[in-house]
This record gives structure tokens, sequence and C-alpha cells, in this order.
């Protein structure tokens, strides 16, 4: 019996092997639709427990920045109807799930000062969805507990058995409004990522540094990088400064083709 769940492990992680958009090898055992539906679910429970921002004047610059970013996705992302929610929590945070659902902390605004810096955090996010980080971490859950069926309760986010192991590998904690950390390699390369997406709606990517200096200040790179899963700021920084000279190339470009956004607060 043993040897069968070993052999069927087997098969399940040669048929989930992909490639991430930076070539790093994943395992991704669910199909979209799955994550879909997993995406939608947790959307939908976190908008009946979390407070919804109303402002129109927050609502409509977020939107604004969003439909910027979510026009240079790949063609199969950017065909999606996604949904972008304001919610009341002061911590400086944002996600984005599969199925095509962004939410954005009100604290993430006194955060991220201006639509570049705010371009910055939802192309990072949005870059763990294309990556398909969340598949990723379902996966990984799946295949350490070979009993777990998630894909096939992933509406049932009320039955507490699954629901922690759904919400965690979306990036969302058990208690609402909580966005926990993918791994360090996971957040480097949704870096790398959001900078090419906010880079190519015609964003300022020098601003991603500035955001990243602004966490830093806020208290947010307090832990040192070995302690937390998130990479440190200074090496985020250092990253992006790396990428920097394809990053403006980018940007010149998507201004010369009339992308010069000016979405205001």
């Amino acid at each position: 019996m043993k040897k069968l769940v070993l052999a069927l492990v087997a098969t399940a992680v040669l048929a989930g092997c992909k490639t991430s958009p930076t070539g790093r090898t994943q395992i991704a055992l669910y199909s979209d639709q799955q994550m879909s539906e997993m995406g939608t679910a947790s959307f939908a429970d976190m908008k009946k427990n979390q407070p919804i921002n109303k402002n129109p004047k927050t609502n409509t610059y977020v939107n604004c920045i969003a439909e910027k970013v979510i026009a240079v996705l790949p063609n199969e992302y950017a065909s999606q109807n996604w949904e972008v929610v304001v919610f009341e929590d002061d911590s400086a945070n944002a996600f984005a799930l599969p199925g095509g659902y962004i939410g954005v902390h009100t604290g993430l605004l006194k955060i991220a000062t201006n639509q570049d810096q705010v371009a910055t955090v939802l192309g990072h996010e949005v870059g763990h969805v294309i990556a398909e980080h969340s598949n990723e971490r379902v996966s990984q859950s799946s295949l350490l507990s070979t009993g777990m069926q998630l894909g096939s309760v992933a509406l049932e986010m009320g039955n507490v058995q699954y629901r922690n192991e759904i919400m965690q590998g979306l990036g969302l904690g058990a208690q609402y409004g909580v966005i926990l950390p993918f791994s360090r390699s996971h957040e480097s390369e949704a870096d790398t990522i959001g900078l090419d997406l906010m880079a190519k709606a015609g964003f300022n990517p020098k601003e991603s540094v500035t955001l990243w200096e602004n966490m830093s200040t806020a208290g947010s790179g307090a832990t040192p990088e070995f302690l937390s899963t998130h990479p440190a700021p200074t090496s985020r920084i250092n990253n992006l400064q790396s990428q920097m000279t394809k990053a403006l190339s980018e940007q010149s470009t998507a201004n010369s083709q009339g992308k010069r956004p000016q979405c205001s607060l």
C-alpha cells in the first residue's frame, strides 16, 4: 500500500511539473479551474467578514492603478474580469488571488505614497498569481498529506479541516485580513515579475526602491532576513536595482506608446 501511495505521488509530481515565468521548476498539481474556485471562495469569505472601504476617491485611485497593471498581464490573465476591493485594515498589505481578485488594505496607502509605489505592490501581488505560487503551496500541502483532497473541497470554506490549508496556500491567514508571506524564492520572483509589469504599464520603476525604503523606515524590515521568509528590504532593493536598467527601458517603451498613468488620490 505504501509503495502504491508513493508511486501515485511520484506520478502526480511528474505530471504537475511546470516552469515559472523566471525559469524555475515548480510543482503545480491543481487545474486553473480548481485554483480559481479556491480564490473565489476565499475572496467571498473575506468580503463577508472584513470591513470594506467605501470612499469613492480611494476606490477610484486603487482601481485606476490596478487597471493599468492588469492591462499588461499575459492575455489569459488580462482577459479576466478582475475584482478589486479596498479593505479597511491598518496593515500595509495587499494580495491577489487566482480567479481574478485583488485586495488592498487601506494601511498600504500610508506607506505607498504615490501611484508608482502602489503599482509596485500590485504588480508584485499579481506576480504571485501568474507565477502560480498559490498552486505550488497548495500542491506542497497535498503532497505532505496525501489523503488531503483540497481541490474537491475548494468551495467548502466552512470545513475547518481543509479551510486553513486552502487559505494558507493562497497566502491568507485563518484570521481575516492576515496576509501570509510566501517563501523567499516566491517573494523574489514576484518582485522581478512585478517590476516588469509596472514598468510595462508606464509606471516609474525607480519608485519600487523608494517603496521598500518606506517599508524599512516604517518598521517592516525590523526582522533580520534569516529569521523571516520575506527577503530583507536591503536585499529586495539590491535585487530591484540590479534589474533597473531593463525596467527603465520597458517604461520608456511604454511611455512612447502612450502609457502614462495619471492616477491620483
